[in-house]
């Protein structure tokens, strides 16, 4: 929290694996310029979000806000903005003007998409789990599903998994294809090194009470 309460921008995710899939990120993006104003924090659930905003619009009001959610606790995270006043009637795309941005239907799912089940496949391998990826697939319950659902259900197995795969998925992104969520919310005020891929996005955020994004951007553990 010391790092949070130092912070000019603080970007909201819902679990560890939202945080280490965008630390990741942030440090291919930037070349590792982190610790410059900008704190990734998870809240534990988007259950949370409704207080996490209140306490933040009282105590550092200053402060910009950006999140990202997935596809199913979208409406928690609309709900809990328009209810401290930082949006009204917000739809999809009123959020993502705010910085606030929605995986479809979740990372996993936007981190497969991007790689593909092959690619998936060969960072499982590289993790040297691909035999217990196929003794899942070969048990009677997971007959008939797709491979991202076998795939789905793999990655979250285990305790610890989930921030396992979401740093060792991101690492083997190709950085044309990120995920546009992911992108999006780093992109407002994470730099992008010559030859990262990509430019940061134009638009808005959500300050607190005003405030505005710092020059320059990384991620930090609160």
């Amino acid at each position: 929290m010391e790092a949070a309460a130092r912070a000019g921008t603080v970007i909201i995710v819902e679990g560890q694996s939202d945080k280490v899939a965008l630390e990741t990120l942030a440090q291919r993006r930037a070349s590792g310029n982190a610790g410059a104003g900008v704190v990734i924090m998870a809240i534990g659930g988007a259950h949370a979000i409704g207080r996490f905003l209140v306490t933040w619009r009282r105590e550092r009001s200053e402060v910009v806000l950006r999140g990202l959610c997935d596809e199913r606790e979208e409406p928690d995270f609309r709900r809990a903005l328009e209810r401290v006043g930082i949006g009204r009637d917000l739809d999809r795309a009123g959020m993502e003007r705010l910085g606030f941005h929605v995986c479809v239907a979740d990372l996993e799912d936007e981190l497969i998409r991007a790689l593909g089940v092959e690619g998936v496949e060969r960072v499982i391998e590289a993790q040297g789990e691909l035999q217990s990826l196929r003794r899942l697939q070969a048990q009677p319950a997971q007959r008939g599903r797709s491979s991202i659902q076998h795939l789905r259900r793999f990655i979250s197995t285990r305790s610890g998994r989930k921030a396992q795969y979401a740093r060792a998925l991101v690492l083997a992104l190709d950085l044309d294809r990120v995920p546009r969520p992911l992108d999006a919310v780093l992109g407002w005020s994470i730099p992008q090194s010559p030859g990262s891929g990509r430019s940061a996005p134009a638009g808005g955020d959500a300050a607190m009470g005003g405030g505005t994004p710092g020059s320059s951007a990384g991620s930090a553990t609160p």
